[in-house]
């Protein structure tokens, strides 16, 4: 359970990260709250670095699949020669042809225990086999993931309020 309660708690905090920021902030807990909770969330976990997107055209051949819209930098994505525009045809023996964000998530969550991930991307017409192991954030990792945070849903009060 606690670990489903962390994973939602994740998910909140990478959507409250990467969401515009409004007039009023987004997050109902306390900043220091949030980054105790973001810290203990993220110390020790594994991640392989990538945004996909649901890659909208299809080929010829009629392959779909999940299109590669950015990369972690110093991620094992990035060493692994992952490129934003690559295809996902395939990971780890799944194919993600038809398949959707929130897939491509479930099967990265699976090799956590393992760390190895491998790829098979379709770059610029030809198909490429991938393959990495994911890798614990670093401290400056998720010390920029928590400043991102507070300064998105917890933004400084003016002076004299």
């Amino acid at each position: 359970m606690f670990q489903r309660i962390s994973r939602t708690f994740l998910v909140a905090v990478v959507a409250t990260a990467a969401a515009v920021a409004a007039d009023e902030p987004k997050c109902t807990a306390t900043a220091r709250e949030c980054e105790q909770q973001i810290r203990q969330v993220l110390s020790g976990r594994r991640f392989l670095g990538v945004t996909v997107a649901v890659h909208e055209e299809r080929t010829p051949g009629g392959l779909g699949g999940l299109t590669v819209i950015g990369i972690v930098e110093n991620s094992p994505a990035e060493r692994a020669g992952v490129k934003v525009g690559d295809r996902l045809i395939a990971v780890n023996g799944k194919s993600l042809v038809k398949g959707t964000a929130m897939q491509f998530k479930q099967i990265v969550g699976d090799a956590r225990s393992n760390g190895r991930i491998w790829m098979i991307i379709l770059r610029q017409g030809a198909y490429k086999k991938i393959e990495t192991r994911l890798e614990p954030y670093s401290k400056e990792q998720i010390d920029k993931i928590v400043q991102q945070h507070l300064m998105k849903s917890h933004p400084p009060l003016p002076a004299g309020q």
